[in-house]
């Protein structure tokens, strides 16, 4: 057991000044006054630093120059996933676009490889795609491409054995069937890539879907006479929908305004990936984005960190509500907020440690204390 003190403390309800976080082995086990430590309890003194949740990525392609839909592995994983931890990510889905079936395949086995070892952070699998409309596949693969059918949802839940935990699928495709049946193998349905209308879009809402991929980036937009899949995204009382802050994928301006309307129902992805100049899908770094070879935007060079810091900065949104949304937020859509997303007890000892300008410091990611200066 040790006792992380003298740090602002961002819980995800509130803020929390001179407390003890008190863990034990990877949990919080109290939250109690400073004062009141015992005095031979070995303490980590943050010296003044914020501590919040540890940030969980939903949408993410790869880290260390490792892109993961053309280098499954499970090495490559650990390796992943170390480089998260050193930008404050504890928590993520490891994410591979639209893919063929023997691609999807390979990233099912390494998942299911590291997820059976007991490997940190990984939450599972995100397949974006195949069951996408080819009218906004934006830098997806359309050969690849597949019609989503129940014969093709059991063959993907066989293999997966529990390594899938979403899946992105255009609404307009999908049946009341197929829908039961993703839930029923507790995967979760997140709407995307769809040129759906807003009826299409309350249909599949109606279904039970409580989730939405990259608010704006392929989908039909908000017309004042086809509110189409954003408009059916703010007007629910129910569905979360991610966001992609860096200013490219989408204006702050509209994150700012998405926020107003949706407020706790829109959270952070970061949908990060790496150059890849081989395989399927070849990323190019560009200044503060990645593009195929054909100069389409296909994915961010952020880190969580770096998009809660625009969302307070360039977005206009409060600290306390930024972070939830890379934590709180997102621990709830994947339905892990009885662990994750909070500083409380009972909580995995998961924690972004930071400055007032928004660097890492630490990352405590299953109680392990790991340096990142």
């Amino acid at each position: 057991m040790y006792a992380i003190t003298n740090s602002t403390i961002y819980t995800g309800t509130g803020l929390e000044y001179r407390k003890a976080i008190l863990i034990d082995e990877n949990s919080i086990i109290d939250i109690i006054n400073e004062k009141d430590l015992p005095s031979d309890i070995r303490t980590f003194n943050l010296n003044g630093l914020n501590l919040a949740p540890g940030f969980i990525d939903l949408q993410v392609y790869g880290g260390d120059a490792i892109l993961f839909s053309t280098n499954a592995s499970k090495q490559g994983l650990y390796r992943i996933a170390e480089s998260f931890q050193k930008v404050g990510t504890t928590s993520f889905l490891i994410t591979i676009p639209t893919s063929s079936p023997e691609t999807i395949s390979k990233c099912i086995k390494a998942t299911r490889e590291y997820l059976d070892e007991g490997g940190p952070g990984l939450i599972g699998l995100h397949l974006e795609g195949p069951f996408i409309n080819a009218e906004k596949k934006g830098a997806h693969i359309e050969r690849f491409i597949q019609p989503l059918t129940i014969k093709h949802l059991k063959k993907l839940v066989d293999e997966s054995a529990g390594a899938v935990k979403m899946i992105t699928v255009a609404p307009e495709q999908c049946t009341e069937e197929c829908v039961e049946f993703l839930h029923e193998n507790n995967i979760i349905v997140s709407v995307g890539h769809s040129n759906a209308t807003y009826d299409q879009a309350n249909g599949v809402f109606n279904m039970g879907v409580k989730v939405a991929t990259h608010l704006f980036n392929a989908m039909s937009g908000f017309n004042h006479r086809e509110p189409g899949l954003v408009g059916a995204i703010y007007d629910s009382e129910s569905v979360y929908s991610s966001i992609i802050p860096d200013g490219v994928h989408t204006d702050f301006a509209s994150v700012r305004i998405s926020k107003k309307i949706m407020k706790d129902r829109l959270f952070i992805i970061t949908d990060a990936v790496v150059e890849n100049l081989k395989g399927d899908y070849v990323y190019k770094a560009e200044t503060d984005r990645f593009v195929d070879v054909n100069g389409t935007l296909a994915g961010s060079a952020l880190t969580m960190m770096k998009a809660v810091k625009n969302c307070i900065e360039k977005a206009g949104i409060d600290v306390e509500e930024a972070l939830r949304m890379a934590s709180t937020g997102p621990a709830k859509v994947i339905n892990l907020d009885h662990y994750l997303g909070k500083v409380a007890p009972g909580y995995a000892a998961d924690f972004v440690v930071f400055d007032d300008n928004y660097n890492v410091h630490y990352t405590i990611a299953n109680g392990e204390i790991i340096t990142n200066d």
